[in-house]
Order: C-alpha cells, then sequence, then structure tokens
C-alpha cells in the first residue's frame, strides 16, 4: 500500500531525497532507449544467423507491418525496462550513469509489481512528453506513485 503525501511530510521527504531534474530524465531514457536498441539489434542479429525462418519473417516484419513493428518494439522496450528496474531495485543503466533511482513516494525501496507498472505505463503512446516539465513527474510516476530521485553522495 502506498502511502499519499501531505506538504507537510514532502518537506521531510525532500530533506532526505532530492527530486532528480528534467534534464537527468531525460538522459537516463536516451541512454537505456540506446542500449535497449543495441541489445534488440545484436538479439536479431543472432537469430538471423541461427535461422532462416526468423530472417524471413524478420524482412517481412520490417516491409510490411510498420505499425505492429512499432507496437511489439514498444511492448519488448516495457518489458526490458520492467524487468531491469525490477533485477537492479530501481535503477537502469541511465540511472546508473546519472546516479539516480527510483523509489516509492514514502522513500523506500520500488517492488518488482511497482517495476512492472513503471515499466508497462511506459508503453502508453506519448507517455514520453509526459516527462517535459519541472519539475519533472511523467505518468509512469503518477500512475504508480513513484518518483526517480537523485542518490546521495
Amino acid at each position: 500500500m502506498q502511502i499519499e503525501q501531505t506538504p507537510e511530510d514532502q518537506s521531510i521527504f525532500e530533506d532526505f531525497y532530492e527530486r532528480s531534474s528534467t534534464g537527468k530524465r531525460l538522459a537516463n531514457y536516451l541512454i537505456d532507449l540506446v542500449l535497449f536498441y543495441v541489445l534488440l539489434f545484436t538479439l536479431g542479429f543472432i537469430l538471423a544467423l541461427l535461422s532462416s525462418t526468423f530472417r524471413v519473417l524478420l524482412v517481412r516484419v520490417g516491409s510490411d507491418f510498420g505499425l505492429l513493428d512499432r507496437f511489439i518494439t514498444l511492448l519488448l522496450y516495457a518489458v526490458y525496462m520492467s524487468a531491469v528496474e525490477a533485477l537492479f531495485h530501481g535503477k537502469s543503466l541511465g540511472k546508473l550513469i546519472t546516479k539516480t533511482k527510483a523509489v516509492n513516494l514514502d522513500g523506500t525501496q520500488i517492488s518488482t509489481a511497482a517495476a512492472f507498472e513503471r515499466g508497462f505505463s511506459r508503453a502508453v503512446p506519448f507517455c514520453v512528453f509526459s516527462a517535459l516539465g519541472n519539475p519533472c513527474n511523467p505518468w509512469q510516476d503518477k500512475w504508480t506513485k513513484t518518483m526517480v530521485v537523485n542518490e546521495r553522495i
């Protein structure tokens, strides 16, 4: 169960954590997206080398099913980000580099369920644009009652 914060609780919470900036969130997104596409390309290349059936399917999906290809890629990205944040307790490569992490609103570590909710919230079209603004509070944070904060050094 998530705890709703009052303004007084927010000030106590901010004594321990600082909300990550929009710039850091953008850096996290770009780093994670590049890594995802590198892994996807590498996996596709290996599968194409190992299987002629996959090679034919890859060519066919790439040429005939543009919208289906984008939908599948979006779902794979959601699964990838869900798994990474679940395995690494709210961190991804982007968050590791920018020294940020996803936490619950009460400052506790996110659960596996919350990580999967965050990942699949990203699959909603135009979710990336919800991160614009200051403070950065995209849909995957609002809907799952989480936030990305700077790590204390």
